[in-house]
């Protein structure tokens, strides 16, 4: 289930407001064909894993190919209970079932109501063996983002602060100042930036710290979040980095509809940035139209499943007043 987890992870970034998944066949104890959830829209991980390893026609559509047959005693892990209902793509529970799989082994119950132990169920009067939960703990957390927007009807959120010894966030001045050391920022781009969907900002650190919000300072791949960047008027600087540098498609601008299509929209869209129109309610943006439009897919964005806030003050404290800090993480400096 552990490796299952591992594959899981391949596919952040890519899967939009999915869930990640890894799953694995074994036989005999060896792990003899793996796959993964790789994006949007493709083939969930158990039938993209027995999809490759069988490859011959089936009912429900497969590829064609050299047959390697799934035999009684292999034994199918997923971190995440097979889905049972047409979505994207079809059920898995009944491909799987049609393909002759006798045995399964799955992390956790899946949060989505349209599933939600059926899948289970389904399996089992099909005379399928299914234990789990197993490793459900860590399974929950690698999938905290999409267990939130099915439960809360909104992304996991991640608030990050840097701060001295005694308190500081900034110099007297209110100029930027450097608190974190080099291993915390590598850990913050690793392990916070990293794991997030798209980092989150308001218009005013845009504008005094022009950031590039991009992960940096490691030597390992991820697949860049998106920039989300709180702006009603519309004030982030045509030279600011997040719309000029090469990853200037994973910006989002969240704007009050009425500066939406405007001059300054249309500069920013025309650098590749994306224009989000959200309403506002006394002087904010209104968190269920927010939650909306960053979650639901349409044209090439696919939806988000997770975000850190990384500031600067007042963002922090518009999203703990509201009740939307799922984490904090705080990071102490000199």
């Amino acid at each position: 289930m552990r490796r299952c987890l591992e594959l899981a992870e391949r596919g952040r970034g890519s899967i939009g407001n999915g869930a990640l998944v890894g799953s694995l066949l074994v036989r005999e104890g060896k792990i003899i064909a793996e796959d993964h959830y790789s994006g949007f829209g493709n083939f969930h991980a158990e039938r993209a894993l027995v999809e490759k390893f069988d490859p011959t026609p089936s009912a429900s559509g497969g590829l064609r190919g050299a047959s390697q047959k799934i035999a009684q005693e292999d034994v199918l892990y997923v971190n995440l209970e097979p889905c049972c209902h047409e979505g994207k793509t079809p059920p898995c529970t009944n491909y799987l079932i049609e393909k002759g799989v006798k045995h399964v082994v799955f992390g956790m119950i899946d949060p989505d109501p349209r599933v939600s132990g059926k899948g289970i169920m389904q399996l089992r009067e099909a005379g399928v063996e299914v234990i789990g939960p197993v490793v459900r703990a860590q399974c929950e957390w690698l999938n905290r983002g999409f267990i939130s927007l099915r439960k809360k009807n909104r992304p996991w959120i991640t608030l990050k602060m840097a701060r001295t010894l005694s308190g500081e966030i900034a110099s007297p001045d209110g100029s930027p100042k450097k608190i974190t050391s080099k291993d915390q920022d590598v850990w913050v781009h690793e392990r916070v930036r990293g794991e997030s969907d798209a980092v989150l900002v308001g218009v005013g650190t845009v504008i005094a710290d022009n950031p590039f919000l991009t992960i940096r300072n490691t030597i390992k791949k991820f697949v860049r979040p998106y920039r989300i960047i709180l702006d009603a008027q519309l004030n982030t600087p045509v030279t600011s980095h997040v719309v000029t540098d090469e990853h200037t498609s994973r910006t989002i601008l969240v704007a009050d509809p009425k500066n939406a299509s405007g001059p300054k929209a249309r500069d920013l869209a025309q650098k590749g940035a994306h224009i989000f129109p959200v309403a506002m309610k006394d002087g904010q943006f209104v968190w269920s139209e927010l939650w909306k439009m960053l979650t639901e897919p349409k044209g090439d964005f696919h939806g988000i499943a997770s975000i850190l806030v990384e500031g600067g003050r007042r963002t922090w404290d518009i999203f703990k007043e509201a009740g939307m800090v799922d984490e904090e993480i705080i990071l102490i400096g000199s």
